[in-house]
């Protein structure tokens, strides 16, 4: 696990400056404390921080190949680096490490963008091949590794690991992306479509560049896609055998590793299965940590402790204080794009507990949207199945007309919030989604932006690429559709964005087996009667898990992290969020409307409405704003 960062010019080489580089890459100093290396020539220029992993002396980079020819900086983990490295040397390839990155660069030698469909891992990496002038960025199927990239005014590509990479080049402008800032509203992150500042991009999750020198800059090409289009016709028995035996590879293939590995043991359905399976796997006892609060309903600590004692694991656990709220400076540092998602808060936490004991940790990422674990999908597959039996016309006037009158309760759980599900059965099953993933919707959002805000926006509205990419979706059912929407756009942006810069914030590398990509491609292939049953979402997960874990652990309600963000708001954060509305970036450079920010919060310090989330959004903003130097 590294940090990369470049500098290409395509259609005009010029000589690249290696201290340019070498600045961007010390912005990234905490993804590789262990290592650094430069290389540049005519036209291109390649940095690299090292975090150890594999071949711990024997894999400096950025690395040439055997014949000299290509060159690579490359962040991330290639699980069947070994199998890959055997077939090769039966075609005729030579290597003088024992790690992957040598093999990627002979598989490229060997294959050209053809190797990444070869490739099983997590990655972003770039390849300069000196004969054919060309630069070659890829990243992994699912999103796992990110890279950003901005175009320069010299005519200059830079690219990097985080967007900090980018704004270490002196030439990088600072201008804000008034539909990135919308599209963050709506969801509490930047989608990968979209960046805070204008021209940056990103490179997106199953995606490549082949760029070559004399030539323009050419668009991104997909070069892997979940597909929900086919159905196994297995027996639930027979299925169920095959997902254990997928689940034991993926775990067994994420364990290879030269420096201490653990996991990370919430008590949940997810974490567990993780660490029974790594349990399974390893002669000796696996090291495990959870972390706990001190507000009774939200620790989950007693069944993590369960399942360490199960398994016999080296459990390390700890109590954090439910007012961290002093940390929300640091993790606007570290995520550099605004992100709201208050989970990153204890998601930070236990990766500092873990990096205390291991260099590595196994974690239990991406079950939910690839086996329909979400309370949301859940709740769309039975709603799409009731819209299903009503015509358009009579759900947009019979539930629209209700859902408008009905009284908003933000306290009740969702299943009560009548109000919420009435209006989503009025719409498309596309829109409904939409505003069951979102944030803040459209009218508030709306309410608090300027005239000059809105006027820049030009109708612009981030739910309409969200209901694009559900409509597209290569899928039979709603239940396709919801599932595509949150493995394509939700978990890069959030999950994958969240565990990333947590995790590498304190030179932990995080690999999640539960998003190895055959296990991925199973799970789409399952009836929805596998993946949601009645009320239970993750059936067979959870029905193939039962001889390993406990039953009140695979079917007690989900909780995930969770933190107080509606009690801090009416308590030690609400100066800040009314300072805000008096006095901040976002009012000062015509964004918001200092006067709406302020009525927000102050119906909700009042206890009139819960309004803790978008407060917790624009904080959140003005804090990465602030941080980046942008205004409006």
């Amino acid at each position: 696990m590294c940090g990369i960062a470049g500098i290409f010019h395509a259609e005009t080489p010029k000589p690249v400056d290696p201290l340019r580089v070498e600045r961007m890459c010390e912005a990234l100093v905490h993804r590789g404390p262990d290592g650094a290396g430069v290389w540049t020539e005519l036209g291109i220029g390649l940095g690299h921080r090292r975090l150890s992993v594999i071949d711990l002396e024997g894999s400096p980079q950025p690395m040439h190949s055997t014949d000299g020819r290509a060159v690579i900086a490359f962040n991330g983990e290639i699980y069947n680096f070994r199998e890959l490295r055997d077939e090769l040397v039966r075609e005729g390839a030579k290597f003088r490490t024992q790690g992957d990155t040598e093999v990627i660069l002979a598989a490229w030698q060997r294959w050209g963008p053809d190797c990444l469909a070869r490739l099983d891992g997590m990655f972003a990496f770039a390849i300069y091949d000196l004969d054919k002038r060309q630069l070659f960025l890829a990243r992994d199927r699912l999103g796992v590794k990110p890279l950003f990239l901005s175009q320069l005014s010299d005519g200059g590509l830079i690219f990097a690991s985080e967007l900090k990479g980018l704004l270490a080049h002196p030439l990088m402008r600072k201008r804000l992306n008034p539909q990135a800032l919308d599209a963050y509203m709506a969801w509490g992150y930047v989608p990968d479509s979209h960046s805070i500042l204008e021209g940056v991009t990103k490179l997106r999750a199953g995606h490549f560049l082949l760029l070559e020198q004399g030539r323009a800059l050419q668009p991104q090409r997909r070069w892997w896609d979940i597909s929900f289009a086919e159905r196994s016709k297995g027996k639930e028995a027979d299925l169920s055998a095959e997902l254990v035996h997928l689940l034991r590879e993926a775990v067994q293939s994420r364990m290879v590793s030269d420096v201490p590995l653990g996991a990370f043991l919430s008590g949940g359905v997810d974490s567990s299965s993780v660490v029974a399976l790594m349990s399974e796997a390893s002669p000796d006892p696996v090291r495990t940590c959870s972390i706990g609060f001190d507000v009774a309903e939200l620790d989950e600590t007693s069944y993590a402790k369960r399942i360490a004692h199960q398994f016999g694991t080296a459990h390390e656990a700890r109590t954090v204080s439910q007012d961290e709220f002093g940390e929300i400076g640091a993790l606007a540092s570290m995520f550099d794009e605004p992100f709201a998602d208050a989970s990153a808060l204890p998601t930070w936490r236990v990766c500092q507990l873990a990096r205390e004991k291991v260099t590595v940790a196994l974690s239990g990422d991406g079950a939910d949207e690839a086996f329909a674990g979400y309370r949301r999908q859940v709740f769309h597959h039975n709603e799409e199945r009731l819209r299903s039996l009503l015509p358009a016309g009579l759900r947009g006037t019979l539930f629209g007309s209700l859902g408008r009158v009905w009284p908003k309760a933000d306290w009740a759980p969702r299943p009560l919030r009548a109000k919420t599900t009435l209006l989503s059965l009025a719409e498309t099953g596309e829109a409904g989604y939409a505003r069951a993933l979102s944030v803040t919707p459209p009218e508030i959002r709306n309410s608090l932006y300027s005239a000059e805000l809105r006027r820049k926006l030009d109708g612009f509205r981030p739910e309409d690429e969200l209901n694009q990419i559900m409509r597209d979706a290569p899928a039979q059912s709603g239940l396709d559709r919801a599932q595509y929407a949150d493995l394509t756009f939700w978990l890069p942006g959030d999950i994958l964005t969240k565990v990333d810069r947590t995790s590498m914030a304190v030179s932990l590398e995080a690999r999640e087996p539960l998003l190895d990509h055959r296990l991925a491609e199973f799970a789409a292939r399952l009836p929805d009667s596998m993946r949601v049953r009645g009320a239970t979402g993750k059936y067979l997960l959870k029905k193939c898990m039962e001889r390993y874990l406990p039953q009140d652990v695979l079917y007690r309600p989900k909780q995930g992290f969770v933190t107080p963000i509606a009690e801090w708001m009416r308590g030690p954060l609400a100066s800040e969020v009314q300072s805000i509305a008096a006095a901040s970036t976002l009012v000062q450079s015509g964004l918001m409307s200092g006067r709406s920010v302020a009525a927000l919060a102050e119906a909700h310090i009042s206890g009139r409405r819960d309004h803790s989330r978008t407060l917790w959004q624009i904080l959140m903003l003005e804090k990465s704003l602030s941080r980046i130097g942008v205004g409006g």
